[in-house]
């Protein structure tokens, strides 16, 4: 098993659609970046604490590999806004990928070069790994819980 975190706005939606690939185990919704150790929501959703809301996605290598969800974050979420991610706007909400190693800055960077060469203006953050801090536990799987659909996040295939 294997670990990848990514930012891309409100976490909600984010983990909907993480959760519904093949060959992720489970999905952690949290916060990564900041300063303040263990960050509550109220603490992260003012901006001041430097944490992005974040998704942990623990996934079998044999049935995903870290290139392709890499590639599913980008095609779920509006990587070229600056300011947040749709309605929710502030640093909290900004688009990162965060990595553990060389290899997978390598594999990010390289998604993001083709998707600059595709035309796309990429606001994502390549970032290392930080301490992951798991949000209270009426965040964890909030939409399927309300039986809702994400508001911010839509998926739209832009790689073969």
């Amino acid at each position: 098993m294997s670990t990848a975190y990514f930012s891309a706005g409100c976490f909600w939606g984010v983990e909907y659609y993480f959760k519904r690939l093949k060959g992720v185990s489970k999905t952690t919704v949290g916060f990564m970046g900041g300063t303040l150790q263990n960050p509550s929501y109220k603490e992260v959703k003012t901006g001041s604490t430097g944490h992005l809301e974040t998704i942990r996605v623990d996934y079998d290598p044999e049935l995903v590999s870290y290139e392709a969800l890499v590639k599913y974050f980008f095609e779920i979420h509006d990587f070229e806004q600056t300011d947040g991610q749709g309605i929710d706007i502030g640093s909290q909400y900004l688009s990162a990928i965060w990595v553990a190693n060389p290899e997978e800055q390598t594999v990010a960077l390289k998604i993001i070069n083709e998707l600059t060469k595709m035309g796309y203006k990429v606001a994502t953050q390549v970032k290392s790994v930080m301490p992951f801090y798991t949000a209270e536990n009426y965040h964890q799987d909030y939409l399927d819980q309300r039986q809702e659909t994400p508001e911010c996040h839509v998926y739209r295939k832009i790689f073969q």
